[in-house]
């Protein structure tokens, strides 16, 4: 492989991983509460058509050509969009104290299907057959940084992405700051490693579970903006999402449930993903088996650290684990 098509390699993996650092960084702020939401894919997907709706109607009827408007609307409805979602999550195994595993596969399910139905509607709304293309809100999610034409290989493979691939970086490293250094991470680890405990201390284990499950929820919301608005250009295709939101939950365990690595780890898995792309003369079976690969990285490492057993590679002791304060 010459370095032209090495490079190109990386910037396809780069642009690959961003939805899945996205996805798992939200997950990993999810979990640290002790909240195992699998219903992650359903939120990304959600959050994809709602920013798809927002970029939509602010085209027909706002004015498309100013930036500020056309990059704000449909970040905003995939805020809120994902935000409720992961709501809705939290207050069914928080509140009602529902099987949480149960609960996040019923959202993904219903995610999906109410993103299809959207999508399917508008797309019958606008006899745009099964596609919608949004591309003057696309155009303005993908404009690389204005230098980087300057700087030749380096710029192009690694400064030519849109802004929502930088600002997946700095909500991760952000993340992994306040998870490490801060009272706020410190009392969120206590309540996922010992809920018990935590309200024991005065801590507010319902609040920091809601928060934390909403805004990570928001946060995976934006990797389904980022792939319809920029990874595809504005175009929205019911089923088009893939599975990627089970490989940012793939990503969660890999990286040890720590943002910081889940930003290394989801531009492999992005690489790992597309590799067989870059290899030449590859027969379709064997590219299903390359298709299999961030799978079995994740199975190899779960079984790694089962293994060690080292407590700081472990998931949160209460992961997945409703709280019932009567049984302090």
């Amino acid at each position: 492989m010459d370095i032209a098509k090495f490079a190109s390699f990386i910037t396809q993996a780069i642009i690959t991983g961003i939805p899945l650092m996205y996805g798992a960084t939200g997950e990993m702020i999810t979990e640290k509460s002790g909240n195992l939401n699998l219903g992650i894919p359903g939120i990304m997907y959600v959050g994809g058509i709602s920013g798809v709706l927002g970029g939509y109607f602010w085209e027909t009827y706002g004015d498309k050509t100013n930036a500020v408007m056309c990059i704000l609307v449909p970040m905003l409805c995939s805020l809120l969009a994902s935000a409720a979602m992961a709501f809705i999550y939290s207050f069914l195994t928080i509140t009602l104290r529902a099987n949480q595993n149960v609960t996040g596969l019923v959202l993904t399910t219903f995610g999906m299907g109410l993103g299809s139905f959207i999508g399917g509607s508008l797309s019958t709304i606008l006899d745009s057959g099964t596609t919608i293309s949004l591309n003057a809100t696309a155009a303005f999610f993908k404009k690389p940084l204005p230098f980087a034409a300057d700087l030749g290989l380096f710029g192009k493979t690694f400064l030519s992405f849109g802004f929502l691939a930088y600002l997946a970086v700095i909500i991760a490293i952000i993340a992994a700051f306040i998870l490490k250094k801060t009272r706020v991470g410190l009392n969120l680890k206590a309540v996922g490693e010992n809920p018990a405990t935590a309200d024991a201390a005065g801590i507010n284990v319902t609040g920091y579970k809601y928060a934390a499950t909403c805004l990570g929820g928001a946060i995976a919301g934006l990797g389904g903006l980022y792939y319809v608005m920029d990874y595809v250009g504005g175009t929205w295709s019911n089923g088009g999402f893939g599975d990627r939101g089970w490989l940012a939950i793939a990503i969660v365990i890999f990286c040890l449930w720590k943002p910081d690595l889940g930003i290394l780890g989801s531009v492999l898995f992005g690489g790992l993903y597309i590799v067989y792309m870059y290899i030449d003369n590859l027969p379709r079976a064997a590219q299903e088996i390359f298709k299999m690969l961030p799978y079995l990285v994740t199975i190899l490492v779960l079984v790694l650290i089962s293994v060690r057993k080292k407590r700081e590679n472990q998931p949160p002791a209460s992961l997945g684990v409703s709280y019932f304060r009567e049984e302090r």
